[in-house]
């Protein structure tokens, strides 16, 4: 078994981070995105400049085609017009289809009710992650109404229970993002405390972080062959600490949300996996019976 493919110890999360990394960059996985108005154009350049190549195929017709095709697949709920929501169930169908991984961004639900009851019929063809703030995530697993819009109004740990519910009723891997984030696939959780609180001042902070996972998710799975199966936890712990390193880095040189936003881009580009290995803070836990 190869370095990439081997479930990671409580030190190997760092070093796959940096070996998933490289693998990102060697071969730019072609990552679909089907994601909100609001945040397209900074989505495609954030996997850009980490070395992925973005596609935001969102048409009926050929989202499924094309999410047959692709590496890796995002499906973000910000903006669920009625084209979107069909490019959605379309996209996810090709993927389910080819087996291409894809990752469920479940923007702003419960309160919303569109968008929540396609994020609960999405979560049933089984991602392989699922990505969102501590209120989307309770919502999603039916235990509260939903945030403030896309803002959460609970913290990572106490949507740690309904994560892992969801873990295990979906066979995704759960993230929670927040000041740490908490990832779980239902039996480990790891926590992820680099990054930076300027990230919740840009728009698609979070929502580009989804299509990174996605990116390796798709790098992760090029290496498996059909029987072997890919690590999904490390590929999206390995996603959350690339790109959290990524923000302390733009953080330290940035004057404001203005200028970290373009700081994010640059220190996307210029990350090297032995700085994600040597900067990551990270804590392993078991999931109790």
């Amino acid at each position: 078994m190869s370095d990439l493919l081997r479930p990671p110890s409580a030190p190997g999360h760092a070093r796959e981070a940096a070996i998933l990394l490289g693998a990102v960059r060697a071969r730019a996985p072609l990552t679909h995105c089907i994601t909100n108005a609001v945040v397209t154009g900074f989505t495609a350049n954030a996997l850009l400049a980490i070395g992925a190549a973005p596609a935001m195929v969102d048409i009926v017709g050929e989202a499924g085609i094309f999410a047959g095709a692709a590496s890796g697949l995002l499906v973000n709920l910000g903006t669920p017009t009625p084209e979107q929501r069909r490019a959605s169930r379309e996209a996810v169908a090709g993927a389910v289809a080819a087996g291409t991984p894809w990752v469920l961004d479940p923007v702003a639900i419960g309160t919303l009710p569109i968008r929540t009851e396609l994020a609960r019929e999405l979560l049933d063809r089984r991602p392989a992650s699922v990505r969102g703030n501590a209120s989307e995530i309770l919502a999603l697993a039916g235990r509260s109404a939903g945030g403030r819009g896309v803002d959460a109004t609970a913290a990572p740990e106490d949507a740690a229970d309904a994560a892992v519910e969801l873990a295990r009723g979906s066979g995704a891997v759960v993230a929670v993002s927040g000041p740490v984030d908490l990832i779980t696939d239902g039996e480990r959780i790891v926590r992820v405390a680099n990054g930076d609180p300027l990230l919740t001042r840009v728009t698609g902070g979070g929502c580009a972080l989804g299509a990174v996972m996605a990116a390796f998710l798709g790098a992760a799975h090029a290496d498996v062959d059909a029987d072997a199966g890919a690590d999904a936890l490390g590929a999206v712990v390995a996603a959350h600490l690339a790109y959290a390193v990524a923000a302390e880095r733009a953080a330290s040189r940035a004057s404001g949300p203005g200028s970290f936003a373009v700081s994010l881009l640059d220190a996307l580009a210029e990350l090297r996996p032995e700085d994600v290995e040597s900067a990551a803070r990270i804590e392993l836990g078991e999931v109790a019976a």
